[in-house]
């Protein structure tokens, strides 16, 4: 592999990285960060407005059995390019327009010279909150644990 290539898988992961977190983030948390900006959002054209679909989840037992198709979910999805010709894209759970169009534009600012800023200001604040919740629910769980041990008896 080249060092251009390198480059850009590194890139493609770190997009795969933050549109996914933009996808999970709570829509409330989302548009709350992204409002505080300053300045604010720019402006942008539809290339996909929102639109709501289902797909199709798949599911495999214990991670190594044969997939199988476990239902359906909602999703909306759009595409939006700035002015400057940058493209956005958002996938997200549910019929949430806003949060789908909220997503894209962090996606598409992500792409260029603002991106440093909403790190710092939108995706790490939303991590940490992520990465909380999963911390109170792994200790929620723990909490409910139940050891089963099986005590052999001894020959008198």
């Amino acid at each position: 592999m080249t060092m251009a290539q390198d480059s850009e898988a590194e890139a493609t992961e770190s997009r795969r990285g933050w549109m996914g977190l933009l996808a999970r983030a709570a829509p409330e948390a989302l548009a709350a960060r992204v409002e505080a900006l300053d300045p604010p959002l720019p402006e942008a054209e539809w290339l996909r407005v929102p639109q709501t679909g289902g797909v199709m989840v798949r599911g495999q037992m214990g991670g190594t059995g044969a997939p199988f198709n476990l239902g359906e979910m909602t999703v909306t999805r759009c595409a939006l390019r700035l002015t400057d010709g940058t493209v956005g894209h958002a996938y997200v759970q549910g019929r949430d327009r806003a949060h789908a169009r909220t997503a894209a534009l962090v996606d598409a600012l992500m792409q260029g010279e603002r991106a440093a800023e909403l790190r710092s200001a939108v995706l790490d604040p939303l991590d940490a909150a992520e990465t909380a919740a999963h911390r109170d629910r792994a200790a929620k769980a723990a909490a409910t644990r139940v050891d089963f041990f099986t005590m052999a008896r001894g020959e008198d």
